[in-house]
């Protein structure tokens, strides 16, 4: 498993997106800081009070220059359901093959009721300006999370 931490540079990636469109970030083309935080399912209570919390704080990451973007390994079909159902303004990218996931460490072996399985563990890292890994946040807890997020970008 790939071990990400802070002052590292950000993995590149070029993966689809709302509309079918490829969604391309590294540090050299978008020259701004973002969020990219992965999430286990669509149209999950928590994976939806997740990017419903990205939404509602959306202006105030925009007033920052913050991008958000959000992984998981749904199709782009499912998060452009997903985005409509909700109403949500976020960048969705579809990792189905999960080397995005994989480049940042979140896919990993998890349990329910005694049974492991592979997944994403929902995990969230704040990429600064320069393409570096600012802050991590491993095994989110969804309550006050967007707001701890919006804290420290604030810092950058």
């Amino acid at each position: 498993m790939t071990t990400i931490n802070i002052g590292d540079t950000a993995p590149h990636f070029n993966l689809p997106s709302e509309g079918e469109i490829d969604t391309s970030l590294d540090s050299a083309s978008l020259a701004q800081p973002y969020v990219i935080y992965f999430y286990p399912k669509d149209d999950t209570p928590g994976c939806t009070k997740e990017a419903i919390g990205f939404t509602a704080h959306k202006a105030e990451f925009d007033a920052l220059g913050v991008k958000i973007i959000g992984v998981s390994k749904d199709t782009q079909a499912k998060h452009n359901k997903f985005i409509c159902k909700h109403s949500l303004d976020l960048t969705l990218v579809s990792d189905e093959e999960g080397t995005l996931c994989e480049s940042y460490g979140v896919w990993v072996e998890k349990s329910l009721y005694g049974r492991k399985y592979m997944g994403i563990e929902r995990a969230t890292f704040l990429v600064d300006a320069e393409g570096k890994i600012a802050h991590i946040w491993r095994k989110v807890k969804v309550n006050g999370h967007v707001e701890d997020v919006l804290e420290k970008a604030k810092a950058l």
